[in-house]
Order: C-alpha cells, then structure tokens, then sequence
C-alpha cells in the first residue's frame, strides 16, 4: 500500500460535507462547456486551485505524451484533493476514465500522483445501455446495465466469473452509490480489446462495469485496489449541479 501525502495546499481547502440533496438516479447527455464544469461549483479564482492544477498538468506533460484532456484532468484533481483532504485515499494512485471519448479509444489513464507518471493509457468499456460506441447515458439504479459518473474509491478484490476482479464504492449519493450492491466492478473483458475494436469497430460493453484488457486486468488491479481515487468523467450539467466532489 502506497503511504498517503497531503499536498501542502490543501490547508486552503475549505471542509466538505458528503452528504447532499436527493439527486435523480438518471443523469443524461447534457453537454456544458468547459468553463461550465470547472467554475459552476469551484471558487477557483479565489484559492488559486486552478493554477496549481494546470501547473500539476504541466509537470506530467512534461514525461507524458499522452495524457486526458485537461478539464478531465481538472475535475478530477478537484474531487482526488477533497477525498485526500477527508482521509479516504489511503494508495497514491488517480485513474481517470473519459467518457467523452468514443469506446475504440483508450479513454482510461491510471496517474502515479507520487511520481507524476502515467502508469497506464488503455481501453475501458461503459455499460450496455449507457451507449453503443460513444457513453450518453447514465444511472444509478440496479438493473439499469448502465454505467456511473463520478468518484469512487477502490475497494478489495476478489475472484468472480471474469476472474481477478475489484470491487468500487461510490462516494456519491444519488450519483453512484449503488455501486457495491449493483456490483459494478473492474474486471478483464475480451469484448474490451484492441483486437475487438478492430473487428467490430468499437468495444462490447458490460452491465454497467469500466471493463479492461483481459490481458492487462490483473495489473491494473493490483496497482488501484485498496482506497485509491476512481473518477469516470463526461461533461453533463446534471451530474455537476448534483455533485458534492467537484
């Protein structure tokens, strides 16, 4: 397990509370501008957070060529800072899923935070009827078979039909907090590979679960289990009124 550090700014962080007004389980496509998602909520300007984090970007642009978008990044850091702050993070570790990108791209990023490093670029699948290959709608709600933005933390593994898989908590009520009873979890899929995309011209998809590369699964479990920061992106108006994280 990763040992925890707080960054030195997070003393400018004000506390947050995660509790928040009943949110409808469906969030749909609404798309809002970048400026929209980073400032509705965010007193950036007055802290300085958006600097630090554009500056945080920068270092890893600096030994990464691939990296998410930078609102992508921002959203995340924004939610990775205040879980940090409340001591939930307990391994080092960010994976970004970008659900504005098509499912024939790696979409998925898993940030070393100690080093700065990008540890994996690879494909991830969305729920079957989150979307076919492009994500447009989600939910919260058992039976659903669609996927869920937001926060999670990694919880433990365990051995199931698709193998070495882990279990997310949802940190967000309304939002994903079915997560454990839905069983969304990451797994290896075969429908999520490269070999896929190439024959069906984009990934299958699960009941709801950010499925991996069979071939890379194992790995990447055992690098983000046990309380690092999972946050699957898509820029709806909905889910940031709703979010308490960002």
């Amino acid at each position: 397990m990763r040992k925890k550090i707080l960054l030195p700014f997070f003393s400018v962080l004000v506390s947050f509370a995660f509790t928040s007004a009943d949110v409808s389980s469906e969030f749909s496509s609404e798309i809002v501008s970048n400026s929209t998602v980073i400032s509705s909520k965010t007193a950036i300007p007055e802290i300085g957070l958006e600097e630090r984090i554009e500056n945080l970007y920068n270092d890893f642009t600096l030994t990464n060529t691939n990296m998410p978008s930078l609102i992508a990044f921002q959203n995340a850091m924004i939610g990775y800072y205040k879980l940090s702050e409340s001591q939930k993070i307990e391994n080092n570790i960010l994976t970004i899923v970008d659900f504005s990108l098509p499912s024939s791209q790696k979409r998925m990023w898993i940030l070393d935070m100690e080093k700065n490093i990008v540890l994996f670029h690879t494909l991830v699948a969305h729920g079957r009827n989150t979307g076919l290959n492009e994500a447009r709608n989600f939910s919260n709600v058992n039976g659903s078979h669609k996927s869920s933005l937001g926060f999670y933390l990694t919880a433990e593994t365990y051995f199931g039909k698709h193998g070495l898989s882990l279990r997310l908590d949802g940190m967000e009520k309304g939002i994903n907090d079915q997560a454990r009873s839905r069983a969304i979890v990451v797994h290896g899929a075969d429908y999520a590979t490269p070999a896929f995309v190439n024959r069906v011209g984009r990934l299958g998809r699960s009941y709801g679960c950010p499925a991996v590369p069979t071939k890379l699964s194992k790995e990447i479990i055992q690098t983000i289990k046990n309380k690092s920061c999972f946050f699957i992106y898509f820029p709806s108006e909905k889910y940031v009124k709703n979010s308490q994280l960002i």
